[in-house]
């Protein structure tokens, strides 16, 4: 598995993270955390609205009839949406929300917690309280965020006087907007269009680890790309790419987000064991650069 450092630590994580958001349609949830270790996946990926609460209830329970060590894994959660219905960066509200997922997932502590989309209401001043509070106790170790734009953070970081090490995007080889408008500066076409705020490269410049999530779907959850008879062409060279590093077309669309050199993770959802296991083993695959661009023209991107 590779292994990648965390942000402004001196922690070396696993490349990849079991997303549990589907964690409740696995057939045997404490075979898929076992699978997922065996194959060098220590990092889990939670929030507090994934079931309603009963992913994290079900992750806790697992964990606890596994042959696992709580000290061997990492434990994150998200907290800030209230789904339907608002989004809530308040002290309060941040507070409950770990407390929530701690008793849930039947530890102590989280090892990070991000905020889950943001709160245009939220007071910086607030999360700020909520942070220390959350850091003297001993119940979160590191904070970041999800979804933010560099101004959002620049906001936070007014006066969160903890690192924001992570920042979960939407990112894959059918969701490559992050990196369109790179290729076409000082063009008036639609890749041009600047949606984040160049948050690549500032996450590169400020040493946040970007957190891949969805990597596997085209749209937002409009299905998955891999195999689909809408991408003939993308299939085919994931295919013949698949061959030629050994592995599988999962596999290598893994692989082209590890091979950026911005700090990614990947954020697996799947709970199928044998994909798991396909998608930890092609961590360790480096695409020619060749062939990182030609998987990203066969997306039916273009270059200037």
């Amino acid at each position: 598995m590779k292994q990648l450092i965390f942000g402004q630590t001196d922690l070396k994580v696993p490349a990849v993270i079991l997303g549990c958001m589907r964690l409740l349609a696995a057939d045997n949830p404490v075979d898929v955390l076992e699978t997922a270790v065996e194959e060098g996946i220590t990092f889990f990926d939670h929030a507090d609205i994934y079931g309603n609460g009963e992913c994290e209830s079900l992750f806790g329970q697992a964990l606890k009839e596994s042959s696992l060590k709580r000290e061997d894994l990492f434990i994150q959660s998200k907290c800030g949406i209230v789904p339907g219905v608002m989004f809530d960066f308040s002290k309060e509200h941040i507070i409950s929300s770990v407390e929530g997922s701690l008793k849930r997932l039947q530890i102590e502590q989280l090892d990070a917690l991000l905020l889950h989309r943001p709160d245009t209401l939220f007071e910086p001043e607030e999360v700020a309280a909520a942070f220390d509070q959350l850091e003297t106790q001993g119940k979160v170790k590191y904070f970041g965020v999800s979804n933010q734009k560099p101004g959002q953070i620049e906001l936070l970081k007014k006066t969160v006087r903890q690192p924001l090490v992570a920042n979960q995007l939407q990112f894959g080889i059918k969701h490559t907007e992050m990196i369109d408008q790179g290729f076409h500066v000082n063009m008036s076409d639609a890749p041009a269009v600047d949606r984040d705020g160049e948050i690549l490269e500032y996450s590169r410049l400020n040493d946040m680890t970007i957190q891949a999530w969805s990597p596997y779907q085209y749209g937002f959850f409009e299905g998955v790309f891999i195999g689909h008879v809408k991408f003939p062409e993308l299939n085919k060279t994931l295919h013949e790419m698949a061959l030629k590093y050994d592995t599988t077309p999962t596999g290598i669309a893994s692989a082209w987000i590890l091979r950026h050199p911005a700090n990614m993770q990947v954020i697996a959802g799947t709970m199928n064991l044998k994909r798991i296991r396909e998608i930890s083993q092609a961590s360790t695959i480096v695409l020619s650069r060749k062939d990182w661009y030609a998987i990203y023209l066969a997306a039916g991107n273009i270059l200037p």
